[in-house]
């Protein structure tokens, strides 16, 4: 059975995370690491996971595993494997900015690749190393990367996208508390946040001549879970035209689907779907995307990838159920 370490076991992401690999069937959980929680039982912190383990968190680390996610902070998973150093065969997926940019993806003879599995499928399937994407960047690349496959992008892209309070992480502050989030909506980074540098630079894998700017609103919204972002821009296409690209774009993604009707967060919650919808109105093509930011947004993109590296069906585990009612 594959052995399965997670580093940083105490947040969002990496609860999503041990909840998938209990439930798959080809893996085993060997160990959650956490200073913090060392000998604490984790369904005390994951609560959602009475019944279903019985395992504590551990301050120590089985340098042997086959499989190792890192559920850290930015910038601490660099630190983390300066003085853990795992076995050889250890495959390593962080789930972290530190290694998603390409002057950032060589590390200690380490070169992480960049695991969004709609475009690099093939390389992550032959990788050791991933850097898993970020959720608005998931979102975001999901909608626009269609276009920029065949340089159909000649014009700025607007999109605004809006994410819920699970974004922010458990660590608590002033955006984060329920009787400022509540009833509330903000928007924060404006034109800055930190996912652009990932986005341009799978746009510009795509199309080479990509020299256009991607204007980022992200938004607060006042719901746990979830991502829905729209992006504009110039496009010449028909409506029928738009559709038919994106549709072979996607016809061998394995949980990125086109709807033709309106879309809505409820359908990809507790899921790992990408749902994209579109609507032409004049010369602008509208694009809109949704996925739960803990899912697809990271636990259940990580996994994908985890399947993908050890040359598993890309659903086996992810068949989960969303909460439409």
């Amino acid at each position: 059975m594959i052995q399965i370490g997670i580093v940083g076991g105490a947040g969002y992401t990496a609860g999503e995370l041990i909840r998938i690999i209990l439930h798959h069937k080809k893996v085993q959980l060997n160990f959650v690491y956490s200073t913090s929680n060392a000998g604490n039982a984790i369904a005390h912190i994951h609560q959602d996971l009475i019944g279903e383990t019985n395992m504590e968190f551990t301050a120590a680390v089985n340098y042997d595993v086959d499989v190792l996610f890192l559920c850290l902070g930015h910038g601490n998973s660099k630190l983390f494997l300066e003085k853990h150093p795992f076995s050889t065969h250890t495959k390593i997926i962080d789930l972290s900015h530190d290694f998603r940019l390409v002057e950032n993806a060589d590390f200690q003879g380490m070169t992480f690749t960049y695991g969004l599995p709609e475009i690099n499928k093939a390389v992550i399937q032959n990788s050791k190393f991933i850097a898993n994407p970020g959720c608005f960047a998931t979102a975001i690349q999901l909608a626009i990367l269609p276009l920029a496959s065949k340089g159909l992008i000649q014009n700025d892209i607007h999109v605004n996208a809006v994410t819920g309070a699970t974004g922010a992480g458990t660590s608590l502050s002033k955006t984060t508390h329920f009787t400022w989030r509540d009833n509330n909506f903000s928007y924060y980074k404006p034109f800055i946040h930190q996912h652009l540098g990932e986005i341009n630079q799978t746009l510009e894998q795509l199309q080479e001549t990509f020299d256009k700017e991607v204007y980022f609103l992200p938004n607060r919204g006042n719901f746990s879970r979830g991502i829905f972002a729209t992006a504009y821009t110039d496009f010449k296409g028909t409506l029928e035209e738009a559709k038919t690209l994106y549709r072979d774009f996607y016809k061998d993604a394995a949980f990125t689907f086109i709807s033709d009707e309106d879309i809505h967060l409820k359908q990809v919650v507790n899921t790992n779907k990408c749902i994209i919808h579109l609507h032409k109105h004049n010369d602008k093509l509208l694009i809109a995307g949704i996925i739960d930011n803990l899912l697809k947004g990271a636990s259940g993109q990580a996994i994908q990838n985890m399947n993908l590296m050890l040359g598993f069906a890309e659903e086996e585990g992810l068949q989960l159920k969303g909460t439409y009612f």
